[in-house]
């Protein structure tokens, strides 16, 4: 069941939402290279609990870290190690915070000092795909609209959609249904409701949409090696559109 939040619990998510963006803001100074995911990580975890919240990833499921960071191929759910950044690499930061019960969700790919034409126009067209899936959202809406509005714009600009991994809804838990997938037909799905809060994240590839686990169990990379961007905002259905709880 789709949960309709209600008005203390969309507060709350506010309030989750704004940690998560402001931790977002605040890491992105230190990505340069030479620098540690383990440390970025360890900058997450300080920012988040001096904001009176607790990372929303660690210990989920078993994750070890408060954030995922993804570098170059690995799409999603990249553990924080002692590997650093090097000039040219790009990294997915996925940040979640929780503040009194509710969660903040928010991805973004970052770049690592100067990297190739190639690797720009992926992070500037998987940002860009999901301001259009957002577009789709409103009271009425279907969730297939919005998986049709990121699969179109990604296709028209050749890039692989990866479709084992979802978008999903954000409340007291950091997963909750629906599944929001971004690929799909519009007018299909369950239907959008004014209160409703969802997670947008197109994971999109320069190559194949083929993905592969890695050993560790967590690390989800290409099949053919080539980078990944991913992009996410939690957003609340409103009666005309959508209001972003995770802004940066």
């Amino acid at each position: 069941m789709i949960s309709i939040k209600t008005k203390r619990e969309i507060e709350l998510l506010r309030k989750a939402g704004e940690i998560t963006g402001k931790t977002h803001r605040y890491l992105e100074k230190f990505i340069k290279p030479g620098i540690t995911t383990k440390e970025l990580d360890k900058l997450a975890y300080d920012f988040i609990i001096k904001e009176n919240a607790t990372p929303s990833f660690l210990h989920y499921d078993g994750f070890p870290a408060s954030i995922c960071t993804s570098i170059n191929d690995e799409v999603v759910h990249g553990i924080p190690s002692n590997r650093k950044l090097k000039e040219g690499d790009i990294i997915s930061l996925d940040i979640g915070a929780c503040y009194k019960g509710y969660h903040g969700d928010s991805a973004w790919t970052y770049p690592v000092g100067k990297i190739s034409d190639e690797k720009k126009a992926l992070l500037e067209y998987t940002e860009k795909s999901l301001y259009e899936g957002l577009s789709a959202i409103h009271n009425g809406a279907h969730i297939g609209d919005i998986g049709e509005k990121v699969e179109t714009y990604a296709k028209k600009h050749h890039l692989g959609v990866v479709r084992e991994l979802v978008g999903h809804g954000v409340g007291s838990n950091v997963h909750e249904m629906p599944d929001v997938p971004n690929y799909g037909k519009a007018n299909t799905g369950p239907l959008l409701k004014e209160g409703m809060v969802i997670a947008v994240e197109p994971m999109l590839n320069l190559g194949t949409e083929e993905i592969s686990i890695l050993d560790d169990g967590w690390t989800i990379v290409t099949d053919d090696g080539k980078p990944s961007a991913h992009f996410e905002h939690t957003v609340l259905v409103t009666k005309d559109g959508y209001e972003i709880l995770t802004k940066r």
